[in-house]
């Protein structure tokens, strides 16, 4: 499920369905928040430093575990730094510096490439315990 990103009100649709999501894979209600927020901090960034972009859902599975995967993707501006933009506290736009890092602790897998003046992609699993 592709979910185009350019406003705020995108943000929103792509957290409901990946609620929806995560609710038919059987996450209990706790993780269904865990994954709108991962999708509301990676979506929101689109919009904040890319302009526009995409998120991509599925449900995934491997040995036997179910879950849900979230891809990020822009062909914005990119990051200079991703170590520096993945510790806390760090923001170019006087943010609180929380988006990525916060969702690397919040999902289970966490995978991030980036070009500088190409864009950036983010992919994020959550697994069904």
């Amino acid at each position: 499920m592709r979910v185009p990103i350019d406003c705020d009100s995108d943000v929103v649709a792509a957290r409901q369905k990946g609620r929806e999501l995560a609710s038919q894979c059987g996450f209990p209600s706790t993780d269904m928040a865990v994954v709108a927020t991962a999708i509301s901090e990676l979506a929101r960034n689109i919009v904040r430093y890319a302009v526009r972009g995409e998120i991509i859902l599925r449900l995934v599975q491997n040995n036997g575990k179910r879950g849900i995967e979230v891809v990020a993707a822009d062909d914005g501006p990119g990051i200079p730094d991703v170590g520096l933009a993945m510790q806390d506290g760090y923001s170019t736009s006087g943010g609180l510096g929380l988006g990525l890092p916060g969702t690397r602790r919040l999902m289970d897998d966490f995978e991030i490439t980036s070009d500088f003046g190409k864009g950036t992609k983010v992919t994020v699993r959550r697994w069904r315990r």
